[in-house]
């Protein structure tokens, strides 16, 4: 999932990973953990991730969650 607005300087900038049953979870889960409307946010993108290797090696990969349970795995929050 990808921000279209993040505020300057977060982890949020370069999106977050969140594994979820499906679209509407996926958005559910973003909206618990964080005030969409508190932030500013809102989403640019949806998109499955079928190879987390393809993941930022920089970034992404050396500070995700476990990506096998349902809930937001990037940025670990």
């Amino acid at each position: 999932m990808t921000f279209k607005n993040p505020i300057e300087f977060t982890p949020l900038n370069i999106g977050c990973g969140i594994t979820a049953c499906d679209e509407s979870d996926a958005i559910s889960l973003i909206n618990e953990r964080l005030s969409l409307e508190r932030e500013h946010l809102e989403i640019a993108s949806i998109s499955a991730v079928d190879d987390v290797s393809t993941l930022d090696a920089s970034h992404v990969l050396p500070n995700m969650g476990n990506i096998f349970l349902r809930g937001i795995w990037f940025p670990v929050m």
